[in-house]
């Protein structure tokens, strides 16, 4: 009797569990397991091809592929859309007109990819050949070959540049329209295609391929397709980026390294002014110190502020799994700082360390500052506010290496180099389409959709809505721990096929 009870249960679980998602997501969902060999095989070769932002001959190699993958699904009008400057990796375009729809959803990734330095991969890691392991090498991940039968596990994971960032991405987008095209289904969307070539190396000819193609990007709205789900594992929406922006700093001491011994106590230490200058921008609650940082942030609405408390906390997990002990900003969770403009220190550096120390005082020390933005903040501005402090602590500002004159006048000398920015972008959740978005991926799963008002990371959305008045919202795939932007990045298994599945959701959306 108990065991036919259980049974019965777990049936009616299972029947639940399938209930809960759409007939489309299903479908989708058993494309990607069925056709798991070609998927992977073809991920493979794309993830093969190098993709950092600096090798124009690796970019042009990965653009004919991404070129070649959508001709190869009957995508049309397949394109590269060049920027009005020269020699700059253009945008993968293709569009899919589906007739009678009223509406266009356009799909976007990049393929670029971070720099890499095969030193610091793992042992027999290399950066652009992809590896399968049975987990995470900090779960004791076992190398495994590519499985002939297709059964691939979702807790495998595979090991490669831009596995996660955004390869996926652009994977998923393609995957998810072929499996809507093989079940036979239609999107009650037109959709567009448009894979950037410039992401890492922050967009700088993004607006000019934005207005030079102004007329053929026009869209209803843009899907981003990149960063990482929650960290519990569970789906999110992000209806908002971070902006950024960088200040270089160098502070100046004498003009030649200096005997620690024979001048200790007498000359002052660059190191030294320096750290005292970076402690000063930040008290011991992790608030910023400096004169109306946070003035100028739009506050979250009513709707995005009871998102944000809905949003599981993590906390806990983070400290645990990164072996640290307590957090910056005292009082708020991760996704509560993440809300807020931050400063961060990139690098420092003064002299010497390790087997290279010396017993000198350096002439100079140097930092790189990150100035992460949210809706409100212009990046010039914030910039300025930095600037407005490092005066007030009696520093003497130049963006040139100080002269004679300018050495023996100020007792502080420091050289302020702005970096460009972008600013940040937020998208209202109650807009009638992205409550259509929420619904569709809602359908692919049984768990909670988080749903994020701001992303931590930086993408370039402000140019969507300033150069073609476009509403992006973004739906990302890659597990948390992908290691994106460093040495060991990595996709799990189950997430790219969840992706397909989710963006193909979206796809169908009604």
């Amino acid at each position: 009797m108990k065991k036919s009870f259980f049974f019965l249960l777990v049936c009616f679980l299972i029947k639940q569990s399938v209930l809960a998602q759409s007939p489309e997501a299903l479908k989708i969902r058993k494309y990607g397991s069925e056709n798991a060999i070609k998927i992977i095989s073809e991920f493979s070769e794309f993830l093969s091809i190098p993709n950092v932002a600096s090798d124009p001959i690796g970019q042009q190699k990965t653009a004919s592929f991404i070129m070649e993958m959508m001709q190869k699904r009957g995508i049309q009008n397949t394109q590269l859309l060049n920027a009005t400057t020269p020699n700059v990796p253009p945008a993968v375009y293709g569009e899919v007109i589906v007739p009678g729809a009223k509406q266009t959803l356009i799909f976007y990734a990049h393929y670029d990819g971070q720099p890499v330095n095969p030193t610091q991969w793992a042992a027999g890691l290399e950066p652009f050949n992809p590896k399968l392991f049975t987990n995470a090498l900090t779960k004791n991940g076992i190398d495994i070959p590519f499985p002939k039968d297709g059964n691939y596990q979702d807790d495998w994971r595979i090991y490669a540049r831009g596995a996660s960032d955004d390869k996926d991405g652009v994977v998923a987008i393609l995957n998810a329209y072929d499996a809507i095209k093989k079940n036979g289904l239609t999107p009650n969307y037109n959709l567009k295609f448009f894979f950037e070539g410039e992401e890492e190396a922050g967009s700088p000819h993004l607006n000019e391929i934005l207005e030079k193609h102004k007329s053929l990007l026009q869209s209803n709205l843009w899907i981003i397709c990149d960063g990482p789900v929650h960290q519990s594992g569970k789906k999110q929406i992000v209806f908002g980026v971070r902006g950024d922006t960088h200040l270089d700093l160098t502070v100046f001491a004498s003009k030649r390294p200096l005997h620690s011994g024979h001048y200790g106590n007498w000359a002052p230490n660059p190191g030294l002014m320096l750290a005292k200058l970076l402690s000063s921008m930040k008290d011991e609650k992790g608030k910023v110190t400096i004169k109306g940082f946070y003035d100028d942030v739009t506050p979250l609405s009513p709707s995005e502020r009871k998102a944000l408390d809905e949003v599981p906390s993590v906390d806990e997990q983070m400290k645990l799994e990164l072996g640290i002990n307590d957090v910056e900003m005292q009082g708020l969770n991760l996704f509560e700082s993440v809300n807020l403009p931050s400063l961060n220190i990139n690098g420092m550096q003064s002299g010497n360390v390790g087997k290279m120390v010396s017993n000198q005082i350096p002439t100079n020390a140097t930092a790189v500052l990150d100035l992460r933005l949210v809706l409100g903040n212009d990046w010039e501005r914030q910039q300025q506010k930095v600037i407005d402090h490092i005066k007030t602590q009696g520093f003497y500002v130049t963006d040139k290496e100080p002269t004679d004159e300018e050495r023996s006048k100020y007792a502080k000398i420091i050289k302020v180099i702005r970096e460009d920015g972008v600013n940040a972008q937020r998208t209202s959740m109650d807009l009638p389409i992205i409550q259509k978005v929420i619904t569709a991926v809602k359908l692919t799963t049984n768990d909670q959709v988080v749903l994020q008002p701001t992303n931590g990371g930086t993408l370039p959305l402000f140019l969507f809505e300033k150069y073609l008045k476009a509403i992006t919202v973004t739906v990302p795939i890659a597990n948390h721990d992908n290691n994106q932007h460093a040495e060991n990045e990595n996709i799990r298994i189950g997430n790219l096929f969840d992706g397909i599945v989710t963006i193909g959701a979206v796809m169908m959306m009604r």
